[in-house]
């Protein structure tokens, strides 16, 4: 599903099998996209569905892109001369992004032929985690082959044929802990990248309305045809409460809480058979459902006669 970066409301959805790649799902909706006839904007997506076909095809559209590059040994050898963490944590190249502290540095790049700037990401927290929960791994191992007792798969690497630890494997194993790359082909200042890729809290939200609110799971259907069905009716209801949510902006309400809030609410219908004369009438608003109706649309408190 695409949402637009501002209000989080939906331009498009599409349902996919389960045995696709996500890079291919990618490049399928950018082919789709093709269609919309929407202006020049900027794509955001994962490094796990980055490819140099999908960035170009994107290109193409006139549109930019904004993903995550894999931390690959090319990368690695690309940003070595600038990834000693003495140099890069220093205070001008700190940014914050929520509660996340990020050292950052910036250089032009290319990918595939499109040209763009790559961000190296230093996240100091994330580092410390992984290097401490390795180095755990790494000290328990090496009790257990001192006993002459089998070791998690994968720690192997760090020991000689005597069960004896090899610095420099470990050093190279944590050389670039808490490292992340962020490729944009759109010019943007290093804290325009970061809080666009890093802070995706819209579409973070849009996904967790489809599966909370509008009980997109689980799907208890088996034909394609119902499946599809099932996916559009939950993306037609998420449409309806990113459009209540923009109403609701300017109130201390979300589109959940104001559901909940009108759930109480009922109307009561009059009708005099002789005289041919009805009325109906909201009863019993408190406060709060009062506030959330006027600010959807006033109309909905008009008596109907």
């Amino acid at each position: 599903m695409g949402v637009t970066q501002a209000e989080g409301f939906p331009l498009f959805h599409k349902v996919f099998d389960g045995n696709v790649h996500d890079a291919r799902t990618l490049q399928d909706l950018v082919t789709a996209f093709r269609r919309y006839s929407l202006g020049p904007g900027l794509f955001i997506y994962d490094r796990g569905i980055v490819s140099g076909r999908n960035i170009k095809d994107i290109k193409r559209l006139r549109w930019d892109t904004l993903c995550g590059v894999p931390l690959n040994e090319g990368l690695k050898k690309f940003w070595r001369p600038w990834a000693d963490p003495q140099q890069l944590m220093q205070l001008p190249n700190r940014q914050r992004v929520g509660q996340t502290i990020f050292y950052t540095r910036l250089r032009p790049y290319q990918v595939d032929g499109v040209r763009g700037h790559l961000a190296l990401c230093l996240n100091e927290r994330q580092q410390r985690d992984a290097r401490e929960s390795r180095r755990d791994e790494v000290l328990y191992a090496e009790h257990l082959l001192a006993q002459g007792k089998s070791i998690k798969p994968g720690l192997e690497r760090f020991f000689d044929g005597r069960g004896h630890l090899l610095p420099t494997q470990l050093a190279q194993a944590e050389e670039f802990d808490g490292y992340s790359c962020i490729f944009c082909t759109r010019r943007l200042s290093q804290d325009q990248m970061l809080s666009l890729y890093f802070d995706k809290d819209v579409v973070e939200k849009a996904f967790r309305s489809l599966k909370g609110i509008t009980q997109l799971r689980p799907v208890r259907h088996w034909l394609a045809e119902r499946v599809h069905a099932h996916v559009f009716i939950c993306y037609l209801a998420y449409l309806l409460l990113s459009l209540l949510q923009y109403r609701l902006r300017a109130t201390e309400f979300t589109a959940e809480s104001a559901l909940l809030e009108l759930g109480t609410m009922y109307k009561v219908y009059l009708r005099d058979a002789k005289r041919v004369f009805k009325i109906s009438r909201v009863v019993a608003l408190t406060k709060k459902q009062e506030t959330i109706l006027k600010t959807i649309d006033r109309k909905l408190l008009a008596v109907e006669n």
